[in-house]
């Protein structure tokens, strides 16, 4: 009894200690919104209290615009990013730009949600599916109910043009067999005028000015516990979905700091911080905010992060022939 004991209080000094260790300045950039940055900052730094973090927020496009600039400055400022999508992570990791970490334990996450070298990390999933309005008569189950002539001239999207998650999505969506481009055709056909982000087609829908579109499930799952005339569809085809990841930067300037912020991220404490902020979190031992089905219920869409970005620009452009603009 002894021997546990003292087994265990040396345990508990040894990660004490561990803790202790990491200090100095954390420099993180993301796309998170400005709440939800603040939680996780203000959670990690409960963990690790001898870290001084200091972080950045815009959309993705804008933090990216902005490390592109102090790149060719070559002067990089942040340890770690935490961004919206691994499409934009396979990038920097095709330019070096990213510090492998494999030592990480991403030993309970599907391996398909995690860069096999360890460049970065999904902390949480983020699907987009079907929104409806209450009020429309047919309720749909299927992308393809989107082209039935009740939907015709009532149909939001986002535009991958200035959508990350509305470019993944329309990568999904094509390479799935049954749907092809032969669905955005349709879509077009319908009348869908793909413009902005999740928001403006949430506020759309909700509103009541269209009656179905494309978004990111948190947007009406939340709404709808408020009292909003929305209803969130899982579609049978399967959803889309980003994975908020977060890297180390080659050039971080606290790399171990940057290792403690992954751990935390990934760890179950971190991943219920995503759940209690409304997220699906990417961790199955993690329970899922209310309104959302469990991790093993959903269907998601293959998706190959460093294909689409070999062919970023040919979708884009057939995207276009398709809607204009």
């Amino acid at each position: 009894m002894k021997s546990v004991l003292l087994s265990a209080a040396i345990a508990a000094l040894m990660a004490t200690g561990a803790l202790a260790d990491v200090t100095g300045k954390l420099v993180l950039y993301t796309s998170q919104p400005n709440e939800d940055a603040q939680r996780t900052v203000d959670a990690f730094k409960a963990e690790y209290p001898q870290v001084e973090v200091e972080w950045f927020r815009d959309g993705t496009t804008k933090v990216m615009a902005k490390l592109m600039a102090e790149f060719e400055a070559g002067a990089p400022q942040p340890d770690v990013l935490l961004i919206a999508d691994t499409v934009t992570m396979e990038g920097l990791e095709a330019e070096g730009r990213l510090m492998a970490y494999p030592e990480a334990d991403v030993s309970a996450y599907d391996p398909s949600l995690m860069d096999a070298e360890g460049h970065y990390f999904s902390t949480k999933l983020i699907t987009t599916g079907i929104i409806y309005n209450t009020a429309a008569t047919m309720i749909p189950t299927s992308y393809k109910d989107l082209l039935k002539p009740e939907a015709k001239g009532n149909i939001a999207m986002p535009s991958p043009l200035t959508s990350g998650a509305a470019t993944i999505h329309m990568v999904s969506v094509t390479s799935h067999p049954d749907l092809g481009w032969e669905m955005y055709e349709g879509l077009a056909e319908q009348g869908a005028n793909p413009q902005g982000g999740n928001g403006g087609v949430y506020k759309a829908v909700a509103g009541g000015e269209q009656l179905y579109g494309f978004v990111v499930d948190f947007l009406p799952i939340r709404e709808k516990a408020n009292g909003a005339p929305v209803e969130f569809v899982f579609p049978e085809e399967g959803v889309s979905y980003v994975t908020e990841p977060a890297a180390i930067l080659s050039t971080a300037q606290n790399p171990e700091a940057a290792r403690a912020f992954i751990d935390f991220l990934i760890s179950e404490k971190g991943q219920q911080l995503a759940s209690d902020m409304g997220y699906l979190p990417a961790h199955p031992g993690v329970t899922p905010p209310a309104g959302y089905p469990a991790l093993g219920d959903i269907k998601l869409l293959p998706f190959d992060a460093a294909k689409a970005l070999a062919e970023d620009m040919d979708n884009k452009k057939r995207f276009t022939e398709i809607f204009g603009g």
